[in-house]
């Protein structure tokens, strides 16, 4: 029986790519950067791979938060200097954490299913982000608790970051969580890696050209009520 629902944030509950754009464009205009809004589709490529690289375990969470702006920047012949890497990202984790849109019936769900499950959030955003998003969006009065990997040490997907979820939650039954999650390489592979149920948001239809193993798919997050009442 599932117990325990873990949900991560970024693209699954929050529309992270909006939040993400208005972020971007605000720290153009702080930083006086000569850079046009249509070049954010740049950064949105070279931000994805060092996340992929960081799940993979190939560099740090320093190397992502800072080598992205140096190669964004780079890529756009713009001089900069290591102060200015670290103020922009400073800047720019505090407005992902101002920007919060919603993806559809993501706190409608949310609200109903807390009347019979215990829900997390798991994450690998920054901390700074990450709890500004949980306080402005009102997600922290709806979750049981928080895992950022950033505070735990470990990011998702790998196993030791659930064996930490699972012993801070009191339940080591894997048979009583379910994840909920966008990201294949990092929500879905960690929880086959933790030997838990899964739920793809795949809202936009994607294929799954990978090895993980799937459970669920589902276009709209309201689905998961319909999915939790048939599983045994």
């Amino acid at each position: 029986m599932i117990k325990y629902l873990l949900w991560d944030i970024d693209a699954t509950l929050l529309n992270f790519k909006k939040a993400e754009y208005f972020a971007m464009r605000d720290g153009f205009e702080k930083f006086q950067l000569p850079i046009d809004e249509s070049q954010i589709k740049n950064y949105n490529l070279i931000n994805d791979k060092y996340w992929k690289r960081l799940e993979r375990g190939e560099i740090t969470r320093e190397m992502v938060l800072h080598g992205r702006f140096r190669e964004f920047f780079d890529g756009l012949n713009i001089a900069y200097t290591d102060e200015l890497i670290y103020d922009f990202n400073k800047f720019y984790q505090v407005e992902l954490g101002n920007n919060i849109f919603f993806n559809d019936n993501a706190k409608e769900t949310l609200k109903t299913l807390e009347k019979t499950y215990k829900q997390y959030a798991i994450t690998n955003g920054s901390i700074v982000a990450q709890k500004g998003k949980l306080k402005k969006s009102g997600l922290d009065k709806i979750f049981d608790g928080v895992f950022i990997s950033e505070e735990i040490g470990i990011d998702k997907p790998n196993k030791e970051f659930f064996d930490i979820v699972f012993e801070n939650i009191g339940s080591t039954d894997t048979r009583e969580y379910l994840l909920v999650g966008d990201s294949l390489t990092s929500d879905i592979l960690g929880a086959n890696n933790a030997g838990i149920k899964n739920i793809w948001y795949n809202p936009e239809n994607a294929d799954n050209k990978s090895n993980v193993k799937v459970d669920y798919t589902i276009k709209n997050l309201k689905e998961v009520i319909g999915i939790l009442k048939n599983i045994k």
